[in-house]
């Protein structure tokens, strides 16, 4: 576990930083080491977690296409969706999972405490009022959510590579988001909570798969059982 966090740390900052600054071919170089890594590591885990990950790329394709392109929250340097996005999100989906089993209970609300006085702050200055509202549906999703340590995780991991992100200039965030009249700031701290939301989904579908497959599974046994005392 520790060896395949270190890995994608060392990946997505290295990839980034490639996509950057290595003239034209760095982001063509960065989608196809994101991509190649990806595909051998689900070859590896559990096919619980490969379908997560399937899940992790449908969504986050769809959510960087809608945000980005149709929204336009932030804008990425080139003005596309850079090809190793959605795998770069499925691995950063990995890092949580790997690291929210090792933090302790209580940095669930640790760190929204931490956050609550720059938030406030953001809010009434007028600075961040999208971050304000992003901070309110994280809260949301600690309160109703199922994986409360997978959240708090993903809410820390995504805001660092967010910070990262932007300082290399990789994406840029709108400072006026379009059609709400709201402000934002680059990134806005609260950033993490689509990483929390794309989380809550995958978490949830592939809980809502197991129990469709599990039925399914278990009426083929009833069916075979039937059968055999039949005959």
């Amino acid at each position: 576990m520790i060896k395949q966090s270190i890995v994608i740390v060392i990946l997505l900052i290295v990839g980034l930083f490639i996509d950057q600054k290595m003239a034209w071919w760095g982001q063509s170089l960065t989608n196809l080491i994101i991509w190649i890594v990806l595909l051998a590591f689900l070859r590896t885990v559990t096919p619980a977690m490969q379908v997560s990950l399937v899940l992790c790329l449908g969504y986050a394709t769809a959510g960087e296409m809608f945000l980005s392109l149709v929204w336009g929250l932030y804008e990425y340097r080139l003005h596309n969706v850079p090809l190793f996005v959605p795998p770069g999100h499925a691995l950063l989906f990995t890092l949580g999972l790997l690291s929210a089993q090792k933090i302790p209970g209580w940095i669930v609300w640790y760190v929204p405490l931490v956050f609550t006085p720059y938030m406030i702050f953001a809010v009434v200055t007028g600075v961040d009022t999208l971050g304000g509202i992003l901070f309110v549906t994280f809260i949301i999703c600690l309160v109703l959510g199922q994986a409360r340590q997978l959240y708090a995780t993903m809410f820390i991991l995504s805001l660092l590579l967010e910070i990262y992100g932007t300082w290399l200039g990789n994406w840029t965030w709108s400072l006026e988001v379009p059609w709400l009249g709201l402000t934002s700031t680059n990134p806005p701290i609260s950033a993490g909570t689509f990483y929390c939301l794309l989380d809550l989904l995958v978490v949830s579908t592939t809980s809502q798969i197991q129990t469709v497959w599990s039925k399914i599974m278990n009426s083929k046994r009833l069916a075979t059982s039937s059968e055999g005392s039949l005959s």
